[in-house]
């Protein structure tokens, strides 16, 4: 059975350290006891805050996850951050978020997320790879081109085992920060059918039955049980709601709706 994964994507928010830490120790022992045995939990600060929050959960079952890194590991790249850095301050990496993948800067075509996937699993981080479709793609009913072909474009030339440890995160980019979720029947199509469908192609159904899908796109405590009892998602990739001092009660819904 594949464990479900709730990862809290803050993006540029509680990036001063004594903020997020502030966050992170007030909602640490309700998560801990929320999350149970059934679901990992990552929280994933802006770099800044990173060292501070990693000292904050420092012994205890809560992951931590950077927003992006670069895919060369050194270099006249200024503001980059690279995988190497990362080695032994978080375990997660967040690759090819819409919200970046909209500057249509080349550092973030599908040929570079291919590189940082490459990049993030050298140097020991288990990619959350991002992919989804824009509403013109979704109103010209080409949700299953646009995210089929992220999938093999990011995990292509890989190896079975390598894909086997990524995560894939289902985010419609019309859905994320809209309020606007796609219903959990159709991101569990999306999952199934497309997803794992790629993976399958790439690698064999053994494979695409092990990779964990995570949905993201307007996440809340009040519809994240209806997107778990899909049997197709593993988890959610939350933005706004994890913000905020009631997402212990997102996690503890998750990992109900996982375990009936």
């Amino acid at each position: 059975m594949r464990k479900a994964v709730i990862a809290a994507n803050w993006k540029m928010n509680l990036g001063r350290p004594a903020e997020a830490v502030a966050f992170a120790r007030r909602i640490r022992r309700e998560l801990l006891a929320s999350m149970g045995e059934g679901v990992d939990v990552v929280l994933c600060p802006p770099f800044t805050a990173l060292p501070a929050v990693a000292d904050a959960v420092s012994g205890t079952r809560l992951h931590l996850g950077a927003q992006n890194i670069h895919s060369e590991e050194k270099g006249a790249f200024t503001g980059e951050i690279a995988a190497p850095m990362l080695e032994g301050l978080c375990a997660f990496v967040i690759l090819g978020h819409s919200e970046r993948r909209a500057t249509a800067s080349q550092d973030e075509a599908d040929a570079a997320i291919h590189r940082k996937v490459e990049a993030a699993l050298a140097h020991g981080l288990t990619p959350i790879v991002c992919v989804g479709e824009n509403l013109p793609q979704k109103e010209a009913g080409k949700t299953d081109e646009v995210v089929g072909a992220q999938v093999r474009s990011a995990f292509g030339g890989l190896s079975a085992e390598q894909a086997s440890a990524c995560l894939i995160a289902y985010e419609p980019i019309w859905a994320i920060g809209t309020g606007k979720a796609a219903t959990p029947a159709d991101a569990n199509r999306t999952a199934s059918i497309v997803i794992r469908g790629a993976i399958g192609d790439l690698f064999g159904q053994a494979v695409a039955a092990a990779v964990r899908v995570l949905y993201g796109g307007s996440v809340t405590p009040e519809n994240i049980a209806s997107f778990m009892a899909m049997p197709d998602l593993d988890g959610a990739l939350v933005g706004g709601a994890s913000l905020k001092d009631d997402f212990p009660v997102l996690v503890r819904r998750a990992a109900a709706a996982k375990a009936s």
